[in-house]
């Protein structure tokens, strides 16, 4: 299982909304065939493996998977309906899928047809992996990662915005090419009205070879200057406003409820199967989130040799008994909402 566990992390940012699933082979205590989910509506994790090798053979194989097989037509036929056809005897899986297509109903299909199934191996290892999956289907919600950057002494930017905004700047090379990173492992990146006129963002991952998240942003106005970088033709972008309903190319203005606004993103995203959100600032968007404890995970840079003075103070989390890791000269610090 442990096996699955380490193949299934390869498709992250490639199957969403999907879960990654890890599936091996085993003949006599050892692995002849893997496989995992790679590409969203591509073949499951299951049939990957079980097409390398022989029918005569599987019949004297255990199957081992991460999650359980699906049983419903989606993109692809039913997993569990292709192990059946293969007389595999024995079936482990390592956590039910939260799916109400599915939930248990793999699991039954297997056991109805003769197939010794055993559960729950690494369940928790197993649904740690599939955060975002587990937290779309039991909260209805995508799993939302708040991600800001502050200085030693605890600001976040410099106030007024300085000229040249390389001054303004607080990690290091190492530390802006991880973000990109995590923008390509997530389906969608939101920033608030400030940032979006004081920094300009692109919210793309030009610094790694991975694909753009669709940018979400919250401006009350609907009337936005057409020049801004996130307007370019790299990703979709998402403009939730008060104001108007409207289609520019790949750009949408959604009229929302301003006064649940954070809702209303969030289920937008539950109805267009937007399973995890990376929540970029401002300070002042960050707390909307905060606030109504509508957050996972948060993941906090500083960079302790650097030091504003003044300007716009970071969000206020508890870092304390919270372990780090070193990014160059950067301190990375990750908090699980629990």
């Amino acid at each position: 299982m442990k096996r699955c566990l380490e193949l299934a992390a390869k498709g992250l940012g490639q199957v969403a909304p999907n879960p990654m699933v890890g599936c091996v082979i085993v003949l006599d205590d050892k692995i002849i065939a893997e496989g995992y989910h790679e590409q969203y509506g591509g073949p499951h994790a299951e049939p990957n493996a079980i097409k390398q090798v022989g029918h005569e053979l599987l019949k004297q194989c255990t199957l081992y998977v991460s999650l359980e097989p699906c049983s419903h037509y989606g993109k692809t036929p039913p997993c569990a309906d292709l192990i059946i056809s293969k007389d595999i005897k024995k079936v482990v899986v390592g956590s039910l899928d939260p799916n109400p297509l599915v939930a248990g109903k793999g699991i039954q299909k297997l056991k109805d047809a003769g197939i010794e199934v055993v559960d729950r191996i690494l369940e928790e290892e197993c649904k740690a992996l599939n955060k975002r999956f587990f937290t779309f289907h039991e909260k209805k919600r995508p799993y939302i990662i708040l991600k800001w950057a502050q200085t030693g002494d605890g600001f976040i930017s410099q106030w007024p915005i300085p000229e040249n905004r390389e001054d303004n700047w607080i990690t290091g090379s190492e530390s802006k090419a991880l973000v990109h990173q995590w923008r390509s492992e997530e389906q969608a990146i939101l920033i608030g009205y400030n940032t979006l006129l004081n920094d300009d963002p692109f919210l793309t991952t030009r610094l790694v070879n991975g694909k753009n998240p669709l940018r979400l942003v919250l401006s009350r106005e609907a009337d936005l200057p057409n020049n801004l970088n996130i307007f370019n033709p790299d990703a979709k972008t998402i403009v939730f406003n008060s104001v108007k309903n409207e289609l520019q190319e790949n750009v949408e203005f959604i009229k929302i409820n301003w006064n649940d606004k954070v809702n209303e993103v969030l289920n937008y995203c539950f109805r267009n199967a937007v399973a995890s959100i990376i929540v970029e600032g401002g300070t002042n968007t960050i707390y909307k989130f905060m606030n109504e404890h509508l957050w996972d995970e948060a993941r906090v840079f500083i960079n302790p040799g650097k030091a504003f003075k003044h300007g716009i103070q970071a969000p206020d989390i508890n870092l304390h008994n919270h372990a780090h890791k070193n990014v160059e000269n950067d301190l990375l610090y990750t908090i699980l909402n629990r």
